[in-house]
Protein backbone atom coordinates (compact mmCIF):
# COMPACT_ATOMS: atom_id res chain seq x y z
CA UNK A 1 0.00 0.00 0.00
CA UNK A 2 1.37 3.38 -1.01
CA UNK A 3 1.53 6.19 1.52
CA UNK A 4 -0.10 9.10 -0.34
CA UNK A 5 -0.55 12.60 1.04
CA UNK A 6 -3.93 14.27 1.35
CA UNK A 7 -2.82 16.81 -1.27
CA UNK A 8 -2.01 14.02 -3.72
CA UNK A 9 -5.37 12.38 -2.98
CA UNK A 10 -7.10 15.66 -3.81
CA UNK A 11 -5.08 15.93 -7.03
CA UNK A 12 -6.59 12.57 -8.03
CA UNK A 13 -10.10 13.18 -6.69
CA UNK A 14 -10.70 16.72 -7.93
CA UNK A 15 -10.59 15.87 -11.67
CA UNK A 16 -13.04 13.04 -11.00
CA UNK A 17 -15.40 15.35 -9.10
CA UNK A 18 -15.15 17.99 -11.84
CA UNK A 19 -16.06 15.46 -14.56
CA UNK A 20 -18.87 14.06 -12.43
CA UNK A 21 -20.32 17.53 -11.76
CA UNK A 22 -20.18 18.39 -15.48
CA UNK A 23 -22.12 15.22 -16.27
CA UNK A 24 -24.75 16.15 -13.68
CA UNK A 25 -25.05 19.70 -15.02
CA UNK A 26 -25.65 18.35 -18.54
CA UNK A 27 -28.25 15.94 -17.20
CA UNK A 28 -29.97 18.76 -15.28
CA UNK A 29 -30.22 20.76 -18.50
CA UNK A 30 -31.71 17.82 -20.39
CA UNK A 31 -34.31 17.24 -17.70
CA UNK A 32 -35.06 20.94 -17.28
CA UNK A 33 -36.64 20.91 -20.75
CA UNK A 34 -39.21 18.45 -19.41
CA UNK A 35 -39.80 20.19 -16.08
CA UNK A 36 -42.49 22.71 -16.92
CA UNK A 37 -42.68 25.39 -14.24
CA UNK A 38 -39.52 24.06 -12.55
CA UNK A 39 -37.39 24.51 -15.67
CA UNK A 40 -35.84 27.81 -14.55
CA UNK A 41 -34.78 26.45 -11.17
CA UNK A 42 -33.25 23.32 -12.67
CA UNK A 43 -31.31 25.41 -15.19
CA UNK A 44 -30.13 27.60 -12.29
CA UNK A 45 -28.96 24.49 -10.43
CA UNK A 46 -26.98 23.42 -13.50
CA UNK A 47 -25.33 26.83 -13.62
CA UNK A 48 -24.43 26.57 -9.93
CA UNK A 49 -22.78 23.22 -10.66
CA UNK A 50 -20.71 24.91 -13.38
CA UNK A 51 -19.69 27.66 -10.95
CA UNK A 52 -18.73 25.05 -8.35
CA UNK A 53 -16.53 23.39 -10.97
CA UNK A 54 -14.73 26.70 -11.58
CA UNK A 55 -13.82 26.77 -7.89
CA UNK A 56 -12.74 23.12 -7.94
CA UNK A 57 -10.62 23.78 -11.04
CA UNK A 58 -8.99 26.74 -9.29
CA UNK A 59 -8.27 24.60 -6.23
CA UNK A 60 -6.77 21.88 -8.42
CA UNK A 61 -4.49 24.41 -10.09
CA UNK A 62 -3.36 25.72 -6.69
CA UNK A 63 -2.53 22.16 -5.62
CA UNK A 64 -0.32 21.58 -8.65
CA UNK A 65 -2.73 20.09 -11.17
CA UNK A 66 -4.11 16.65 -11.77
CA UNK A 67 -2.27 13.61 -10.49
CA UNK A 68 -3.83 10.57 -12.10
CA UNK A 69 -3.63 7.56 -9.86
CA UNK A 70 -4.14 3.85 -10.39
CA UNK A 71 -5.66 3.40 -6.96
CA UNK A 72 -8.50 5.91 -7.21
CA UNK A 73 -11.29 4.94 -4.81
CA UNK A 74 -14.21 6.81 -3.32
CA UNK A 75 -13.45 7.48 0.34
Amino acid sequence: MTNISNIDKLRVLLPHWIRHNAEHAAEFRRWAEKAGDAQEDIHAAAEQMVLANHKLESALKQLGGALEGKDHRHE
